[in-house]
């Protein structure tokens, strides 16, 4: 059977190269223009080249955000934007707007992918585009698995399906969203979300000026419409099952420690239902790595009906119980070091986990570490500084190195 897709962000060419090297099958990106995460640092002509070679030479593939919901003005200079994206390859492009739908049809062979944006949730939407020339749609965020998988079913197979499985979720229908541009005038539907949902509120009656209310479930205050993450990564065959062909990873401005963590977890949850399809359960220590890295409360979403309780709305800070620390440079096997690149404070005598793609984690005492001079250091301290620690293991570069933060009782 064909495997699905692993679909994973990258915000800019380190963070693909690290989603790449960690397992995903595709990325998807934005360039200057056109995309909807302007707080990404997105990509250059130059980097978007290198990123598509970077990938295609690993077998994988790249996805290029076009899904603004644009203006007149917002259409200045597509034409040749879609021409470049063609010239360099790219697998895909990801739309909303039937404008640019147009314009990637007209004046390119580039694939058209429909995005969550476009509020997908019946079969026969899907007919339109998939008559257009859509090669793919990325399904609205309200659908139910049994939706999905009808909708599989009435298709048989002539439009891939994707679905988001893991992230951020927006409040909003599918992501439409008109508070941010009221509230600081900055457009959701044109990548500048100011995230107005997930700030604090207060209640104020009209006769009693002044007098603020706190809609409250703690003493922090409550979120009243601030999602809860998206997690299905206890829910692997149920997705495949239904039919989709990606699975999709949110998250373009997370850290590259994140993308690792999530995309090796969901790799090899994904890789062990291949190996043994038959009544399977994703192994917990799949959903433990996900507890390493920062994430607000988990929901399933709408994949089982009403999102209520799932998409719920009390208190709303990042919570996580490791901390990212330090980056593998290189790796002399004659002498068993490794060359660090410090990410976090470190101590020698912390105790480690040091994380690599397709391969579990192990456990590192800090023994000894040394700096660039081979000196003696007690603690690394300075941003980025370099230096060497004894392992015993080996480790490769970009291997990541975690410790877990310790609670007070």
């Amino acid at each position: 059977m064909k495997k699905v897709e692993l679909l994973a962000p990258a915000g800019d060419l380190s963070k693909l190269k690290v989603a790449i090297d960690y397992g995903a099958d595709a990325v998807y990106l934005g360039g200057s223009a056109f995309g909807l995460r302007k707080a990404s640092k997105n990509f250059s002509p130059e980097d978007m080249e290198e990123g598509v070679n970077y990938a295609h030479e690993r077998g994988r593939k790249v996805y290029v955000t076009l899904n603004i919901v644009p203006h007149d003005e917002d259409m200045v200079g597509l034409e040749d934007y879609v021409r470049y994206l063609d010239s360099i390859n790219v697998d895909g492009a990801i739309v909303t707007d039937p404008g640019i739908f147009t314009v990637v049809k007209e004046h390119s062979k580039i694939p058209i992918h429909m995005s969550t944006q476009g509020s997908l949730t019946n079969a026969g939407a899907l007919k339109f585009w998939r008559d257009l020339g859509a090669e793919r749609a990325v399904l609205a965020r309200e659908l139910s698995l049994d939706e999905i998988a009808k909708i599989h079913r009435e298709l048989g197979g002539s439009l891939e399906l994707e679905v988001f499985v893991h992230g951020a979720m927006c409040i909003s229908y599918s992501g439409r969203c008109l508070l941010s541009n009221y509230m600081s005038g900055r457009d959701a539907n044109q990548g500048d979300c100011a995230q107005a949902c997930r700030w604090k509120y207060h209640l104020v009656e009209e006769h009693r000026p002044g007098e603020y209310y706190p809609i409250v479930e703690d003493g922090e205050g409550t979120f009243i419409m601030n999602s809860k993450d998206l997690n299905m990564i206890g829910h692997i065959a149920p997705l495949i099952e239904s039919g989709v062909s990606s699975l999709k990873i949110e998250g373009r401005v997370k850290s590259e420690y994140y993308l690792a963590t999530v995309i090796g977890a969901y790799r090899g949850a994904i890789d062990a239902y291949y190996a043994q399809p038959e009544n399977f359960k994703t192994p917990e220590k799949y959903a433990l790595e996900l507890e390493k890295v920062s994430h607000r409360d988990f929901t399933t979403g709408f994949y089982y009906g009403d999102a209520k309780g799932g998409e719920v709305y009390g208190e709303g800070t990042y919570k996580r119980s490791f901390d990212f620390v330090g980056r593998v440079l290189d790796y002399d096997p004659k002498t068993q070091r490794a060359t660090i690149e410090q990410r976090n404070r470190l101590f020698t005598g912390d105790v480690v986990e040091i994380m690599g793609p397709g391969r579990d984690f192990f456990t590192q005492k800090i023994r000894d570490m040394r700096d660039e001079n081979g000196e003696v250091m007690e603690v690394a301290n300075r941003v980025q500084q370099h230096f060497t620690i004894p392992v015993d293991q080996p480790v490769m570069a970009n291997d990541f190195l975690r410790r877990e933060i310790e609670v007070e009782e």
